[in-house]
């Protein structure tokens, strides 16, 4: 008996979306697991990392505050995978709006007066537009992988960032820490809700939200990135422009990514530091295929992951668990859902092995005899 993969006849709809959800289920079955190695009652281990975290109005302001930079990075990403277009960049796209908007915050709110705060979040936003258009520029002029040059972006927008907290835009008042002066109330977005920190930046997010499923949905354009994800052969003799699909998608999401980024400095944390986000743009990824490409989907699954990292905490404050457990979950739970999503399409099969003898030919057997 061997094992074998052999492709469904047609995938089930029905299950390509439950998929996600059954991937949530096994990440809770394996975290039981996890919480049973680390000596914790698995229940108690459970509530404290999904249940805890909300348990208040504040818990819950938090928690949007957290899936908001998710959320506008996902439904960039989500426009870019439609396209297959594999943009890996975000987290690059998010740091560079934070660091280009926070020093528009730093140096130019005086002159810019009433205008500091728009003018802050739209040199966000084109900052991380002009970080994507590296990779679809290389992409459509040198054929070069966007997977790998966003990637190294990635890392080269940490280094810019690091360079600014530790030279120039480092506080001078602040006894050397890596890090710059805190924004100007002009240049800060306001609190929603008192006693909260909860910040316009969920307001930008969910209009993202309303704006990319009306152009999936609605527009000629949405169609024309479907096709292009799925054929690009047929895109072409449609006569869609695969170089401007490409330019298209990549700074339509980096320009969303960079309004995260800003979005996140000029909200909670208020100044510019070496850690503006704890990996939401690769966190981002897993968002964008829980939640299936689609606008609502994404917006569920941005909740989900904001609560793993929310959990993550809480539980090495009451538990004393390590930190990394929460990334430990983000990891099972994508390592499901691409497990779930290939049985959808696929399915192993236990076939009868037959030794079957093959005989050499004449000639070969006469020439092995003289020889």
């Amino acid at each position: 008996m061997r094992l074998s993969i052999e492709r469904r006849p047609q995938d089930s709809r029905v299950m390509a979306y439950l998929s996600p959800v059954l991937a949530t289920v096994l990440t809770l079955a394996a975290g039981v697991l996890i919480f049973l190695w680390q000596g914790q009652d698995p229940l108690n281990g459970l509530y404290t990392f999904f249940v805890l975290p909300i348990s208040s109005w504040y818990g819950v302001a938090e928690l949007c505050i957290k899936a908001a930079p998710m959320l506008l990075c996902a439904l960039g990403l989500a426009l870019c995978f439609r396209a297959s277009i594999w943009n890996i960049g975000a987290e690059g796209q998010f740091i560079m709006g934070a660091l280009i908007g926070g020093y528009v915050a730093l140096e130019w709110v005086e002159p810019l007066g009433i205008l500091a705060l728009p003018a802050t979040l739209l040199s966000g936003a084109a900052a991380g537009l002009a970080w994507a258009a590296i990779p679809a520029f290389l992409r459509n002029h040198c054929n070069t992988n966007e997977i790998l040059t966003t990637i190294m972006l990635n890392y080269i927008a940490l280094n810019l960032l690091l360079y600014g907290v530790h030279g120039p835009l480092m506080d001078p008042y602040g006894y050397n820490f890596p890090q710059s002066a805190l924004f100007e109330d002009a240049v800060t977005l306001p609190v929603l809700i008192e006693g909260t920190r909860l910040h316009p930046g969920l307001l930008f997010a969910l209009l993202a939200a309303v704006v990319v499923w009306v152009l999936m949905s609605r527009l000629f354009i949405g169609f024309q990135l479907r096709v292009i994800g799925l054929d690009r052969g047929a895109a072409g003799y449609a006569g869609f422009s695969e170089k401007k699909l490409v330019y298209f998608s990549l700074l339509f999401c980096g320009a969303l990514a960079g309004l995260a980024g800003i979005s996140e400095v000029a909200g909670p944390i208020g100044q510019l530091v070496p850690q503006v986000s704890p990996g939401y743009g690769y966190a981002a990824i897993i968002v964008a295929f829980l939640g299936r490409l689609h606008p609502v989907g994404i917006t569920l699954a941005s909740a989900l992951m904001a609560l793993v990292y929310m959990g993550g905490e809480m539980g090495q404050i009451s538990l004393g668990l390590p930190l990394a457990l929460g990334s430990l979950f983000q990891g099972m739970l994508l390592m499901f859902l691409l497990a779930c999503d290939f049985l959808v399409g696929y399915r192993l099969c236990l076939k009868r092995s037959t030794n079957v003898v093959q005989q050499a030919p004449a000639a070969t057997v006469a020439n092995a005899v003289e020889g």
